[in-house]
């Protein structure tokens, strides 16, 4: 596999992305350079690609992502891996806000912290975040897993529908419909061994597994106020 430098500069965010999928197609690795924290970039890149960006990068990176493996050196704006189906994104520091939105699969990994909202309506795969994941984090999650080892800030969890927010760390409050539960031995061991894979062992944390209140699947209108606490 050849490795191609790609200069971002000013050029037109959309050339830039037609020259990802040309050399993707070809099966060349990418070392995208000068990135000037622009947005958009490395949208929907297929299965196999390959490709790293030096310095840091605006929202919406590699968002759609469709199979590849994405490393950001330092840090990157909102929306990075939105609405991801597959593939495997590495955030080297700090991770803005709504990280992972509504992504479907494959796996986000932030060194750093991420800003508020991470995982907002995720359907799958997973999100790990070696610090602290910023307030309402996994807010309506449908499915997937949040896994936080540096602690959750304020309403974590609001409104989770169907996923799990795993925190090692102290959360600064829970959110609406939200409860705390005993993991299974074999979840444990489910996620300790994806940290594991990830360089991130360590046998002495002490998880809390947050999942769905389960109150407003039932909704009545007798009960309106649960939703406007949201």
């Amino acid at each position: 596999m050849t490795e191609v430098v790609i200069d971002v500069g000013d050029r037109h965010i959309r050339e830039i992305n037609q020259q990802m999928q040309a050399e993707a197609a070809a099966g060349n690795s990418m070392l995208v350079r000068n990135t000037k924290s622009r947005h958009n970039l490395g949208i929907g890149l297929p299965a196999g690609a390959k490709l790293k960006f030096e310095g840091s990068v605006g929202y919406y990176c590699g968002g759609l992502n469709n199979g590849a493996t994405v490393e950001i050196e330092r840090n990157s704006g909102w929306g990075t891996g939105e609405a991801m189906a597959s593939g495997d994104i590495t955030v080297g520091g700090y991770a803005g806000m709504s990280v992972g939105a509504a992504m479907l699969g494959g796996v986000i990994h932030v060194k750093g912290d991420s800003g508020p909202r991470c995982g907002v309506a995720m359907k799958g795969g997973d999100i790990i975040v070696e610090g602290k994941i910023g307030y309402q984090s996994g807010f309506m999650a449908h499915k997937g897993r949040i896994i936080a080892l540096g602690g959750a800030g304020e309403s974590c969890a609001d409104a989770l529908w169907g996923g799990e927010v795993w925190v090692a760390g102290d959360i600064a409050s829970l959110g609406v419909d939200t409860k705390v539960v005993e993991p299974a031995a074999e979840e444990v061991e489910s996620v300790e061994s994806l940290l594991a894979s990830r360089g991130l062992e360590d046998s002495s944390r002490n998880w809390r597994k947050i999942i769905s209140g389960q109150r407003l699947w039932y909704f009545e209108s007798r009960d309106a106020n649960a939703w406007l606490m949201i």
